[in-house]
């Protein structure tokens, strides 16, 4: 659950039209959507997009907070519309950007008297123990990423993937005994200069932000994945300027990176190899991607890409190189996102070659997430239909924690993360 959300003392919303906002490289997409008080859903009831221009984002980040607004407010007008909302106040606003990170992080606590049961205030103060414990060693991975020991980062996710006394795996410790309490929070964190643009561009729009979310985050916690113990998966979404990735073992969210590296690159490549202007090869490779061109022209298009899908996927292995070390990688891929949709990324990603120096046990297996894959989230417009509406889908899909019955451990990782802001 983010940061934002139920901190700030938000009342009943299930009545208000929401908005999730995907603020991507080449496409701003907005969702104007209801929370069913009776079902727990949220109704999608408008869907706006507005392209962004070349200048506005840069490798997933805000680069010009004029131009990123004005599109916005293009994409939030035309999902009011559709939608029949004259006034939306609340939004849950997604981030990517290189520096944008998640990981999860086991902290192993003794507990000195182990035949006395595990009490609330025990638990709060473990859980506060581990919070800041993580939180230590995340600023200290990114000053040795960045080599800045003081660079501004603020929590946006936090979530406890795994709680395990002597070795058990439970759901709630409370009223239970033992002497080794093993907790693991996930916890995604941005850049202070990342939230402060996106800050000010919910303030220009007029929206209160319920949450802002990291956008492999959002995506791998879409399919519901929270009772799923068993469930193993390597989600990748493909944008105009970033790659995201989340790795998911045993059903909890192990860690999160983000590379430059998306669709917008395989656009100048084919406008560079052509001699044609960007818009008229971000044409060439939509209908290369839908099959629609010829037979020679595709070849002649998957020759020019081949090697810039050969360096996005030295891209992959390197950031899941980051994961291989404690255990097997897992073999399912779920792919979205707008360039998820070029022949040659899931191609590069079945080949053999790549996995040779990575632990997977078996032969990778590639498919594509789709609108109807996402838990809670209902579309009533009929426009949500590709991988690339995802994330969006995504967003929306967290902000139904705001009226759901709040859980024993996710309130006290709130209050922990809350302490942690101050």
């Amino acid at each position: 659950m983010g940061i934002f959300s139920k901190i700030l003392g938000f009342g009943n919303i299930s009545q208000d039209f929401l908005l999730s906002l995907d603020i991507g490289t080449e496409v701003v997409k907005a969702l104007v959507f209801k929370i069913n008080k009776e079902s727990g859903l949220g109704i999608v009831k408008g869907v706006g997009r507005s392209r962004q221009g070349l200048k506005d984002m840069h490798s997933g980040a805000v680069s010009d907070i004029k131009g990123v607004i004005d599109n916005s407010k293009k994409a939030i007008e035309m999902a009011k519309n559709m939608a029949g909302a004259r006034k939306i106040e609340k939004a849950v606003i997604g981030i990517a950007g290189e520096l944008v990170k998640g990981t999860t992080t086991t902290v192993h606590y003794e507990r000195i008297r182990p035949e006395i049961r595990i009490d609330l205030p025990e638990l709060k103060n473990i859980i506060q123990k581990v919070q800041w414990k993580a939180f230590d060693r995340i600023r200290q991975q990114l000053a040795w990423e960045t080599g800045h020991s003081e660079i501004e980062v603020k929590l946006i996710n936090a979530a406890i993937v795994d709680v395990r006394i002597d070795g058990y795996k439970v759901t709630n410790p409370i009223g239970f005994q033992g002497r080794d309490v093993s907790i693991a929070v996930f916890n995604a964190y941005a850049p202070m200069i990342h939230l402060g643009a996106l800050q000010a561009i919910a303030d220009e729009l007029k929206l209160e932000l319920l949450n802002v979310a990291a956008e492999p985050y959002a995506v791998a916690k879409s399919m519901g994945l929270d009772d799923i113990t068993d469930f193993n998966a390597i989600f990748i979404d493909i944008g105009g300027g970033t790659t995201d990735i989340a790795v998911v073992r045993n059903g909890g969210l192990e860690g999160t990176k983000m590379f430059a590296l998306g669709g917008r690159a395989f656009t100048k490549r084919l406008a560079h190899e052509l001699g044609v202007g960007f818009e008229e090869a971000e044409v060439l490779k939509i209908r290369y991607s839908e099959g629609k061109l010829g037979r020679d022209v595709s070849m002649k298009v998957e020759r020019i890409l081949e090697d810039d899908c050969n360096v996005w996927l030295s891209g992959i292995e390197l950031s899941l190189s980051e994961f291989a070390s404690s255990d097997l990688l897992p073999h399912r891929f779920f792919l979205c996102g707008g360039g998820s949709g070029l022949p040659g990324i899931k191609k590069a990603l079945v080949s053999s070659g790549w996995t040779g120096n990575l632990p997977f046990a078996r032969i990778p297996e590639v498919s594509f997430l789709q609108p109807k894959d996402v838990v809670n989230i209902k579309d009533e417009t009929g426009e949500l239909r590709d991988p690339q509406d995802i994330t969006p889908m995504g967003l929306a899909n967290l902000a139904l924690d705001l009226v759901g019955e709040e859980k024993v451990m996710a309130g006290i990782l709130r209050r922990a993360v809350k302490m942690i802001q101050k």
